[in-house]
């Protein structure tokens, strides 16, 4: 199993989409991340969780999950990297490569020392504009081939049986 822990303000601070957000309303910030972080998650399987400092939301710890992406605010005195550098010690096995996006060059550093890999922001934004391009290529290969049904039907059966798909008389 792949798992994919992202510095969450440190992505903010790093995509282009996300930063102009970010001056304006540093949560829709978050909540783009966490959807593009979801489209991510879908296309590759991966697991995928999103640590936001405490330091920029106040309260206490909370853990929620958005779409399949598991999202952490840590306490109100952890950092993120703290419980990063947690979370890639815990995660980290025989079955599981752990990787860690951030582009903290510290953090990078500790992660390395526990045996888990780096993305930096630059490398995972990157890779997530060439998901979004494949995506577009797959849909519009899909688009070229017409719906071939298994069962020969003629065109007058097939409008009748679209009509009842779609409930009209």
């Amino acid at each position: 199993m792949v798992v994919l822990i992202v510095d969450g303000y440190n992505m903010i601070g790093a995509w282009p989409e996300l930063v102009k957000l970010r001056d304006k309303d540093l949560g829709q910030a978050r909540d783009l991340l966490i959807e593009m972080m979801a489209e991510y998650q879908s296309y590759t399987g991966d697991r995928i969780i999103i640590v936001f400092d405490a330091y920029h939301v106040r309260g206490l710890e909370k853990k929620h999950k958005n779409y399949k992406v598991e999202v952490i605010f840590t306490k109100e005195n952890e950092t993120a990297d703290e419980r990063i550098e947690k979370l890639a010690g815990d995660l980290n096995d025989v079955r599981t490569q752990v990787y860690v996006a951030t582009s903290d060059y510290a953090e990078q550093r500790t992660i390395f020392g526990q045996g888990a890999f780096r993305k930096s922001a630059r490398e995972l934004y990157i890779e997530m504009r060439n998901i979004e391009n494949q995506i577009e290529k797959d849909v519009e290969n899909h688009n070229l081939y017409p719906y071939q049904s298994k069962i020969p039907i003629d065109k007058e059966m097939r409008e009748i049986f679209e009509k009842w798909r779609r409930g009209d008389k």
